[in-house]
């Protein structure tokens, strides 16, 4: 008896139908219970409202506020007081700002420079929403002045170090096989140093990013989706290649896009700082993360210690490590955005632990001939460490 070939199944109508039934009566609950309230006759004993203010921005004579309604509905701004004094001001599109909408506030004010203001903004429900300004600084416009200026403080922090770093290759490639896996693991240390850092500078960013946005779980998405796309990248090239050299080659590729979303989140943080008039915190950032980033050259290099890598695949690995840093500098120095600070630092935390993933796998394969786990655990140990001092520069 002949068996009879069984059919994949297929997607109808009907089975479309049995999918959109549940959601059709979900809808209708929730509008039962939206013009019912549940069969509880109760009104808000005061409006909820939540006014964001994104950013700030100083130019002659003028203040201009940036701002998002977070709250459940719409809200209109009524008054603005800066340092106990109100202000006209001009609104635009409207002062009715509708839930997530955004708006711009001109605020005509004979600011000084190097001063410090403080201005809030109350609703017709006179509740009140502030910001204060430390230090009163005209806010660097695009031009090719600050452009330039900006380029060359991401290449203060992450071009040179990590080129500077990649030089090391080299006088390390002279070293034996005990050392090349005390600078895997070294580099491994560092990474984990390196990943813990940024989720938390993203945890940290998450607390000013709107609550309506929900930072947190931002982290979250954009770490784990992070990690499964490299690993199965990672996979795929194993699949297809199964050379040792093209895979240790692609784990020092993938250390440089997690360094490199690392970096961009340091000139975010160093270009926000300069675009407010912090300029000692800037110049302080930029000193550090110099010293600190040339760990992270060597980080990229490791894996492919053994191996003869051109001349152009270094330049280009190390570009693609350090190079964010300017992009990073450009976004908080113009237009600086907590959303993108979390999301780019969620990507690199993704990447950076994927990365740790594979090195860990490389390690246990290189040891499995002769056992180093004193070597292991001394160049984890000392990966760390070193991020560890020359942060002490930074934080």
């Amino acid at each position: 008896m002949t068996q009879q070939p069984t059919q994949s199944p297929r997607f109808t109508l009907k089975t479309l139908g049995l999918l959109l039934i549940p959601i059709i009566l979900l809808a209708g609950v929730i509008a039962l219970f939206l013009s019912t309230g549940g069969g509880l006759d109760l009104e808000s004993a005061a409006p909820v409202e939540a006014l964001d203010i994104e950013r700030y921005v100083l130019k002659q004579e003028t203040i201009e506020l940036q701002v998002r309604n977070t709250g459940p509905e719409e809200l209109t701004v009524a008054q603005i007081v800066v340092n106990e004094a109100v202000m006209p001001f001009e609104i635009q599109p409207g002062p009715n700002i509708p839930r997530l909408g955004r708006a711009s506030i001109q605020i005509n004010y004979p600011w000084s420079y190097g001063e410090a203001y403080g201005i809030t903004i109350f609703t017709t429900n006179a509740i009140a929403f502030g910001v204060d300004i430390p230090v009163a600084f005209e806010t660097p416009q695009p031009s090719a002045s600050t452009f330039w200026g900006f380029t060359l403080i991401g290449l203060y922090v992450g071009v040179i170090p990590v080129f500077l770093g990649i030089f090391w290759f080299p006088a390390l490639r002279q070293l034996g096989r005990r050392t090349m896996t005390f600078l895997m693991a070294a580099t491994a240390g560092l990474l984990v140093f390196l990943g813990l850092d940024t989720v938390s500078e993203a945890l940290e960013v998450a607390a000013d990013v709107p609550s309506a946005f929900q930072g947190i779980g931002l982290i979250g998405i954009g770490a784990v989706a992070t990690f499964l796309l490299l690993d199965a990248i990672s996979k795929r090239q194993t699949e297809l290649t199964g050379n040792e050299t093209d895979r240790r080659l692609a784990i020092a590729l993938m250390i440089a896009i997690g360094i490199g979303f690392h970096n961009l989140g340091e000139g975010l943080a160093i270009g926000a700082a300069y675009s407010v008039g912090e300029i000692a915190l800037g110049t302080f950032l930029v000193v550090g993360f110099i010293i600190q980033n040339i760990t992270e050259g060597l980080g990229i290099i490791a894996p492919v210690l053994r191996d003869r890598p051109s001349i152009g695949r270094l330049g280009l690995m190390g570009l693609i490590g350090g190079g964010p840093a300017i992009i990073g500098a450009w976004i908080g120095g113009y237009t600086p955005s907590p959303f993108l600070a979390v999301l780019f630092l969620a990507i690199g935390a993704g990447a950076i632990f994927e990365v740790i993933y594979e090195i860990a796998k490389l390690i246990q394969k290189d040891t499995t001939r002769e056992a180093m786990p004193m070597t292991v655990f001394s160049g984890v140990l000392t990966g760390m460490m070193l991020l560890w001092v020359t942060g002490l520069l930074i934080k």
